[in-house]
């Protein structure tokens, strides 16, 4: 646990995938799209083991089975794949950037396993009671000091016991996308010519530095320490400030989607956010930003002399921005406790004594995988949103009271190795009692790679019906399992009792039982028993509270 792997290591867990020839191209290559997208956030969080296992993989699933593929040949189906071949070629230059750094840090950590042994021989020859290592290798020798944690060593967090603290990673996500596309907006940059940019790899710095312009400040590191300090035996934090639930406006279009396969062809996006920065704060952005044109000068590290003799120097500034020195007047006013928010710029912070604190950025943590595969592949965790079934459940209603069935689809974003549900999308559709359809459902995945979405599963509703997954609902399912594993169906049956459920097929035998079947019709028999299961805890599905969600409902307006 904790050491880092070789580059051999890497690329034999990279191969182990199961390709199905039987399995339509279309799947294969949305499921190669999603391989380039999280390998994209591990990228950006510094994650190289993880970035090069992705990427690998990913060429060698375009290069190797989808390039002979029966289907290629499909008009629909070739377009697409010509483009995943092409994005090969990328993968292939970051391979050969990141391997030598791999390799390295492979090497140091042999090199201190090795110095670790020779001195526990050395002890045990004169007779001391050393007799094992340390179970986790600290990357140190047993005669240094603690170094700077290495980016392989970042401390694992229990999902179940740190949501307040996924919830606001995710908050702090979600205001950085939007902060970072405004600040593209601002700089005259059509969505047309950012997406040619993104997909072109010609980015580059330009939008970090924007992004890096438009930063804004908040309590979350703070919060890291304080979690840090958990790690280290102290009392948890208890940070409570709601975010509210942002409906977007419907939007009326002709488009249709066609639910429950996979479209045809898939975007090749680089995505943004190669770095985290902080979130936006209460005042505008344009009040705290200073750059070198601006004709207000940086306020000094001590404000100006006061304007009431009486009034001392304190030797902090109003944490609010602008700047306004000499606010507090008040001879009788006492400096609080370092309060590093408080402190002036140029004061250097006391940081916290642990690892989190000396550097305290969001790429210090990951949640550890919180559930397994039937075959023992980890399952990442997925945050849902408590209020996420309330608010599809009212956008449901009146097809519920007239016994059609309703359904959406669970959008969201991969952070710090887990899966935020953080977008609610209800497509237009046709419904009946026991079933719905949607039409032209590439318009949704295109919808979806523009915003920088992944698709993590789909709610619908049993209006009478029980709480289950009919045949119809486990062949509609296992198209989203076949793109990601983490991938989950949520039923609502709002007349039974469980009113709702949250479910994943099994691997095996489920999975491969619903792939291999070839039965018509909307209910009929599997012989497989087991073929689903609860995805919820003890799964790895866990409800958040203040979670950010939005709800986009894409039907016509009654």
């Amino acid at each position: 646990m904790g050491a880092p792997l070789g580059v051999e290591d890497i690329v034999r867990q990279a191969g182990n995938y199961e390709y199905n020839v039987q399995i339509p191209l279309r799947y294969w290559l949305r499921t190669a799209d999603t391989m380039q997208k999280e390998a994209q956030v591990y990228e950006a969080e510094g994650n190289d083991p993880q970035t090069y296992l992705l990427l690998y993989r990913h060429a060698q699933l375009v290069l190797s089975n989808l390039s002979r593929h029966p289907e290629k040949s499909i008009p629909e189906n070739r377009k697409a794949l010509n483009a995943a071949t092409a994005a090969v070629q990328g993968d292939l230059q970051k391979l050969e950037v990141i391997k030598p750094r791999i390799a390295k840090r492979h090497a140091e950590y042999l090199a201190r396993r090795r110095a670790q042994q020779k001195a526990l021989e050395e002890l045990e020859g004169k007779g001391t009671q050393f007799r094992t290592l340390p179970q986790e290798l600290d990357g140190l020798s047993l005669s240094q000091a603690p170094t700077k944690r290495r980016s392989y060593e970042r401390t694992a967090l229990d999902a179940e016991d740190h949501q307040t603290l996924a919830a606001k990673l995710a908050q702090r996500e979600v205001r950085r996308r939007d902060a970072a596309r405004r600040s593209v907006r601002q700089a005259g940059v059509s969505e047309e010519e950012e997406h040619e940019r993104r997909v072109g790899g010609m980015w580059g710095e330009w939008e970090k530095e924007l992004r890096r312009e438009s930063t804004e400040g908040d309590d979350l590191s703070t919060q890291i320490q304080e979690v840090a300090r958990m790690q280290n035996g102290h009392q948890a934090p208890n940070f409570s400030r709601p975010t509210s639930i942002q409906p977007t406006s419907t939007s009326t279009s002709t488009s249709t989607y066609h639910y429950p396969s996979v479209p045809h062809k898939s975007a090749q996006e680089r995505w943004s956010g190669s770095q985290d920065t902080a979130s936006v704060p209460a005042r505008p952005p344009k009040e705290q930003l200073r750059r070198p044109s601006d004709s207000t000068p940086r306020p000094p590290a001590l404000p100006p002399k006061p304007p009431k003799p009486f009034t001392p120097s304190l030797p902090f500034e109003n944490p609010r921005p602008p700047p306004i020195p000499g606010k507090y007047t008040d001879s009788s006013f006492t400096a609080p406790p370092i309060p590093g928010k408080y402190l002036d710029s140029n004061t250097p912070t006391p940081r916290a004594s642990s690892p989190l604190a000396e550097s305290p950025g969001l790429d210090e943590f990951n949640f550890k995988p919180s559930a397994y595969l039937e075959n023992g592949t980890p399952l990442r965790t997925v945050f849902l949103p408590k209020e996420l079934r309330h608010h599809f459940m009212s956008a449901a209603s009146w097809n519920t009271r007239a016994n059609l069935e309703t359904c959406g689809i669970l959008c969201g974003i991969l952070k710090a190795n887990a899966l935020f549900i953080t977008r609610l999308v209800i497509p237009e559709q046709t419904s009946t009692s026991d079933m719905c359809e949607t039409v032209n459902e590439q318009e949704l995945f295109d919808y979806c790679d523009k915003e920088e979405l992944m698709v993590l599963g789909w709610i619908h509703t049993h209006p009478t019906q029980t709480c289950f997954m009919s045949s119809r609902d486990l062949h509609t399912h296992v198209g989203y399992q076949v793109m990601m594993p983490e991938s989950i169906a949520i039923v609502c049956a709002p007349s039974k009792e469980p009113s709702w459920g949250c479910f994943r097929l099994t691997d095996p035998p489920g999975k491969q039982a619903i792939l291999n079947c070839t039965q018509p019709g909307i209910f009929h028999p599997h012989s497989v028993n087991n073929i689903y299961t609860e995805a919820l805890k003890p799964g790895h599905v866990v409800e958040l509270a203040n979670a950010p969600l939005e709800v986009l409902d894409m039907r016509p307006k009654k």
